[in-house]
């Protein structure tokens, strides 16, 4: 569901931006969002477990307890107001959510390496750790894109 979020994110940047360094970045997000939810899915059925609902789900039940959001994740309130901006507002909109879904991601990398036993599995623990340094270096591009047009 969080990776759901974040290609419907980068899904409206072409409708909403001529940004050229705001397409750059979504296209990068796009793809590694893309090739983990494969690895996730992937993963998840070698070990018989079941496979979450998608975004598209998440828009028939009662969205209106944040509380049921994963750490990061926008609000129903932060994607209509994403939805609705175009041009230079879209840009800031979409660079403090984006940085905000990503520090989520961080927070549940870091819960998933203080649970004990969790980093055992070696191919889990890779997709983790390559996980937490992509989205460190995403916030940085854009905390830097969004400093730039301060």
């Amino acid at each position: 569901m969080h990776h759901a979020q974040a290609v419907e994110m980068t899904a409206l940047i072409e409708s909403h931006t001529d940004n050229k360094n705001v397409r750059s970045i979504g296209a990068r997000i796009s793809r590694s969002q893309a090739d983990e939810i494969k690895f996730m899915k992937r993963w998840l059925a070698t070990r018989g477990q079941p496979i979450s609902e998608s975004m598209h789900d998440l828009h028939h039940m009662d969205m209106s307890h944040d509380s049921m959001l994963m750490p990061g994740m926008l609000t129903a309130s932060q994607m209509d107001a994403l939805r609705k901006a175009k041009g230079a507002e879209f840009d800031r909109l979409f660079l403090t959510g984006m940085i905000q879904h990503h520090g989520g991601a961080l927070t549940m990398v870091r819960e998933l390496f203080d649970t004990a036993g969790a980093g055992q599995d070696a191919e889990l623990f890779n997709f983790a750790t390559d996980v937490d340094s992509g989205q460190r270096a995403e916030i940085r591009i854009m905390q830097s894109m969004l400093d730039k047009k301060q």
